[in-house]
């Protein structure tokens, strides 16, 4: 298969190549690293790298920012980062990928246990994951060709609880590598319209 990955070079992103790259053949993607470089808040950046990949059979994104802050203080622009980077941004690559996916190709998109476990500071990053559960399962329904989307839920990274286990507390952290398997599964599976929660 040929797959491209969105956000390769982040710490999800690079267990996900490592997963794949054995059995397919895997393409980069990043804002700033990779085989080609693309801005997912952008149409015309999103359209320019899938004309230069050409048909694909997987698309997995494991990109996209968002905004930690009080609620107190947030201002409706904070907000917004994350719905234009993480929900609109993964909405996007689905939106115009799906039209250079081959026949039962598939696109994984990624979200994450703030979903259904909101935590101080998390307010954005609660509304923007279950967003993009909600058009995953409805976009399940509409797809042609045997097309196929999932998404994938992890809980913090053993290798992000540095930078991110205060925001986390009491929170099992799980290994990278072992989140990749569920990416594995969606490529390689199946299912649509799952979400694939990783939390222990």
């Amino acid at each position: 298969m040929k797959i491209l990955v969105i956000g390769a070079s982040g710490t999800v992103g690079r267990a996900v190549v490592a997963a794949l790259a054995g059995r397919h053949e895997v393409i980069r993607a990043g804002r700033g690293h990779g085989d080609y470089r693309v801005d997912i808040t952008r149409d015309d950046s999103v359209e320019d790298l899938f004309r230069e990949t050409g048909p694909l059979d997987a698309i997995v994104s494991a990109a996209g920012g968002l905004h930690f802050g009080p609620l107190a203080t947030m201002r409706p622009a904070d907000f917004n980062i994350g719905l234009q980077d993480k929900l609109l941004g993964q909405v996007r690559l689905a939106l115009l990928g799906q039209h250079v996916l081959r026949d039962r190709g598939s696109i994984t998109l990624t979200t994450g246990i703030v979903a259904e476990e909101p935590i101080l500071q998390g307010a954005n990053a609660t509304a923007v994951n279950a967003s993009v559960e909600g058009f995953v399962r409805a976009a399940a329904i509409e797809l042609p060709r045997g097309l196929r989307i999932n998404a994938v839920s992890p809980t913090m990274l053993t290798e992000s609880q540095a930078a991110y286990g205060p925001l986390f507390p009491g929170f099992e952290p799980v290994p990278a590598e072992r989140v990749a398997l569920a990416y594995v599964r969606s490529v390689e599976g199946p299912q649509t319209g799952r979400v694939y929660r990783v939390w222990q």
